[in-house]
């Protein structure tokens, strides 16, 4: 099927709310079982008032209009006699999870005509969460600190799920109304504003999407259906979606649609799609195949990206549909992530377990992409991940910090908490270096202090389950013995993992902003790092306490020594040049004399230096 017979056809299968020219309000409904599905429309305050009936149609649809109406009708759907209740295609809900969903025409002025995105080889991700990234917690906020963003050298703002949720504060994980951005950030608007400003400054904009699992509190799927869930699958968080099922159809159509909305009416240039080792497809055609199909088809002529969360080290991932594969452009990687936390901060409990941070086993990593390819996990007692062989690196998405890694911990440290300063300056040059794709999490490019703690705003009942399992979650950790972990509930929680932006020019931190922007300028300068092709790089160790990363293009070769304990001297060709080292004073760090001397270099742990040794004439 061409991408025009695609897009066709979705729209035949079009439900929720949208404008005809007439204007006409049109309203399409699921509601398979049920007899009399009715519209109920809203006034500003939220009153119902007016009535229209909806005609059956076959398949368990029903169909309504409405002439002479477009953007801002309110409404909501009465089912049975029940209700009535938010449309769960709703593409806005001003008033909330609960309050009455809105009818929006993407008529948006865009400014981005030209824009044909970043490619997926050359990204540099900057996580974001849009309600703590600046104090007033919105799109129109965040705007202002896009040119920070692009003078730092990073070229992809990746938002955490918008998607609307109960409360004003959350991570956004637990969304019910997948096609309402979340009107506290500032609503459809809002986020049409901020991705149409990114592109003005060259920066792609990708959206966290969660299709594993919805929320529990304002989700209203089975008042419609029961066909939304299925007993055959469980997940963490109970019965799986209905992806495979009987009547599944229509709930694929759900998210194939919601993928569409996010690409063709915000211009999004990707999606970052959460758990998906979590979600359950055993369908002739994975639901992941399509939705990288539907997404690609909804931008012809612009770069479209796709990156899985998903920790089984599963290549399929990536590899195109004709090799069997899924067709991604990314997945995150995280066994960098946690050898380096096991080799720098000890950390063993949980899925640690399964980490040495041996130098030999981090050059493994470094050289693979992953380290499981295979091998028993300890932590889950079986087999884990496939051969990385084959593979290009940009493939695989390297943090030292995300939204899970700092937040998931009890009190919401950052990674600076645990590690020396000069720890985290050489730890930012490996990760930089490497030919991998960076993320960074908002504020770690100053080496940010303020916690990113795990928040929510449920109604008492369920805040209360969430806040004793937040609790119990880290009973068992022998380093919370004693300590409280902050309620997720309290205000308290959300407004102390607020970003501090001010921090970013204290002597304490302008020096490593200043060493994160020197390194996205090499990353993007050199040829040896813009080249990242296998065979194109190395890592060794250099005994229990350093390692080497070698990278090479043609006519030139840099190396990256990393020592993380003790002294390292280690030979290096003559010629060989500087290009950037941890511990100079303009990065924070207190050495004075250049670390290359007589024919070597020696390096006081933890620190890194980045030499030159050869380059084209």
């Amino acid at each position: 099927m061409s991408p025009l017979e695609v897009l066709a056809s979705t729209r035949r299968k079009q439900l929720g709310a949208w404008v005809d020219a007439g204007p006409t309000a049109r309203w399409r409904v699921w509601a398979p079982g049920h007899q009399r599905v009715e519209v109920v429309l809203h006034d500003a305050r939220g009153a119902p008032g007016r009535v229209l009936p909806m005609t059956p149609e076959a398949g368990g649809f029903f169909v309504a209009e409405l002439e002479g109406q477009g953007a801002g009708v309110l409404y909501k759907l009465r089912v049975d006699g029940e209700g009535p209740f938010p449309d769960p295609w709703s593409r806005a809900q001003p008033q909330g999870v609960h309050g009455p969903s809105e009818v929006v025409v993407p008529d948006f002025a865009w400014t981005d005509a030209g824009w044909k995105g970043v490619e997926p080889s050359s990204l540099v991700l900057y996580e974001v969460h849009v309600g703590t990234a600046t104090p007033e917690g919105t799109f129109e906020a965040l705007i202002a600190r896009l040119p920070a963003l692009v003078e730092l050298g990073v070229n992809a703002l990746e938002l955490m799920p918008v998607a609307c949720f109960p409360g004003e504060r959350s991570w956004g994980y637990d969304g019910v109304d997948l096609f309402a951005p979340a009107q506290v950030y500032g609503g459809p608007e809002g986020l049409r504003r901020l991705v149409d400003a990114a592109h003005a400054r060259g920066l792609a904009v990708v959206l966290d999407v969660v299709y594993n699992h919805f929320g529990p509190d304002g989700n209203y799927l089975r008042v419609y259906s029961p066909h939304y869930f299925t007993g055959r699958h469980h997940t963490p968080w109970g019965d799986a979606v209905n992806y495979d099922g009987a009547d599944s159809a229509p709930v694929r159509e759900l998210v194939l649609s919601n993928v569409e909305m996010w690409i063709r009416d915000y211009h999004l240039d990707g999606l970052r799609l959460d758990a998906t080792h979590a979600l359950v497809d055993e369908s002739p055609r994975h639901l992941l195949d399509e939705i990288a199909e539907r997404a690609r088809a909804c931008a012809p002529g612009r770069s479209v990206l796709l990156i899985a969360e998903d920790g089984r080290n599963e290549r399929r991932l990536v590899l195109s549909s004709a090799e069997g594969g899924y067709a991604l452009d990314g997945l995150w990687a995280d066994d960098f992530h946690h050898q380096m936390r096991r080799a720098f901060a000890g950390d063993s409990e949980g899925y640690y377990q399964d980490y040495t941070g041996h130098t030999e086993d981090l050059a493994r990593t470094l050289r693979h992409g992953w380290f499981y390819e295979g091998q028993v996990s300890k932590h889950q007692g079986q087999a884990r991940g496939t051969s990385a062989e084959g593979l290009a690196p940009w493939h695989f998405v390297y943090c030292l910090q995300n939204h899970d890694q700092v937040g998931n911990r009890a009190l919401g440290e950052r990674l600076g908490s645990d590690v020396s300063p000069a720890a985290f300056r050489a730890m930012s040059v490996l990760l930089l270096t490497s030919p991998y794709t960076p993320l960074l999490f908002m504020g770690q490019e100053w080496n940010a202090s303020t916690p990113f703690l795990y928040f929510t705003d449920h109604h008492a009942e369920l805040g209360r389950l969430v806040t004793e399992g937040r609790r119990r979650e880290f009973a068992d950790f022998s380093r919370f013995a004693g300590e409280e972990v902050p309620d997720p509930q309290a205000l308290e929680t959300f407004t102390r993992s607020r970003l501090d932006w001010s921090e970013a020019d204290q002597p304490a931190h302008a020096g490593v902003r200043l060493l994160y922007r020197e390194l996205l300028q090499l990353r993007g300068r050199e040829p040896a790092f813009r080249e990242a092709r296998r065979g194109t790089y190395d890592a060794r160790a250099l005994g229990p306490d350093a390692l080497c990363l070698e990278r090479c293009s043609e006519g030139q070769t840099l190396l990256v020594l990393l020592a993380l304990r003790g002294t390292l001297t280690h030979p290096v060709p003559r010629g060989a040049e500087v290009l950037l080292w941890s511990e100079a004073p303009r990065f924070g760090g207190a050495a004075r004399e250049s670390p290359l001397r007589d024919g070597a270099v020696t390096l006081e742990g933890p620190s890194a230096v980045v030499l030159r040794v050869s380059s084209a004439k």
